[in-house]
């Protein structure tokens, strides 16, 4: 019971000394309106320019890490972008299919180009998009981040740890391009291809990307016909021959479509491959005319 009375004694007397100070010199006597309004704070933004030691479609900044791109990592981050007008009212995130998520691809692919000095497609590299958390997006963030990776082949397409970073890694010789390749079949159906140099016998080459026009992932995979003709017609440019009805008894073609989810995304970059099926070639066909790729 002391101890209690000797609180309500000092706190009385606190009263009156309160009581009987004025406001100093200067002072309006309000003693909230002088400290400085609270910034409103601001949602999680990833970097740009950095290298990521891990691919994640989905960023949250709890579990947000960069490391040194001279460092072994999985993916290198070249762009951060923002949704704007309707995609950026909305209260949950773009969907694969929707036009926002299409036009930030399109963003990242363009971005991506620059950054390397070439078509990403014509190389051993990926590139992935990612998104704030659902609760990041609840909260304010607008936020798309591109990142580029290196994968181990055309037919595995998983990211692969490298060090040093992309910047210009397609400009002048590099061996990320895809070019040579001795495909392996399980009876008629491709099973892989393998990398081997132009030089060592072969009977596939990459000649390039084509865009496919926009079109659903069925009507894409109905039209294989089409996917064929257009590779066919990189092949001629290629190889330096006729596009005409002797280019069949010259070459067929193999083509590799983005995935299920990229062609959701946007992408629509075809990449296309001339077939040797009945003769080894020992030799790149650029350029080769007629007579390095006969017709027989």
């Amino acid at each position: 019971m002391r101890r209690w009375l000797g609180a309500l004694a000092l706190a009385g007397v606190a009263t009156v000394l309160l009581a009987g100070c004025g406001p100093a010199r200067g002072a309006d006597g309000d003693l909230v309106d002088d400290w400085p309004a609270l910034r409103a704070p601001k949602p999680f933004t990833p970097a740009t320019d950095t290298c990521l030691p891990r691919v994640t479609s989905v960023v949250q900044a709890s579990t947000y890490e960069t490391v040194d791109c001279a460092r072994s990592h999985l993916a290198e981050s070249i762009h951060v972008g923002a949704f704007t007008g309707p995609a950026a009212l909305t209260e949950t995130r773009p969907e694969p299919g929707s036009a926002a998520l299409r036009a930030a691809r399109a963003e990242c692919d363009q971005r991506a180009r620059e950054v390397l000095g070439g078509d990403w497609h014509t190389a051993r590299l990926t590139l992935s998009l990612s998104l704030p958390s659902a609760p990041a997006w609840s909260g304010g963030a607008r936020w798309f981040r591109c990142d580029l990776s290196e994968t181990g082949s055309i037919d595995n397409t998983r990211p692969v740890n490298r060090t040093g970073s992309l910047r210009g890694a397609l400009i002048g010789d590099t061996p990320l391009t895809h070019r040579c390749f001795d495909p392996k079949l399980i009876g008629d159906n491709l099973n892989y291809m393998e990398p081997v140099l132009c030089t060592e016998p072969h009977r596939a080459e990459f000649v390039g990307v084509y865009m496919e026009r926009d079109m659903s992932w069925a009507e894409f995979t109905r039209s294989g016909e089409q996917a064929h003709r257009r590779c066919m017609a990189l092949i001629a440019a290629y190889a330096a021959v006729p596009n005409n009805s002797d280019l069949p008894y010259r070459a067929g073609s193999i083509y590799y479509p983005p995935s299920h989810r990229e062609w959701e995304e946007g992408d629509r970059g075809v990449r296309c491959f001339l077939w040797s099926d009945d003769r080894k070639l020992t030799r790149s066909m650029r350029g080769a005319g007629p007579e390095g790729l006969p017709a027989i």
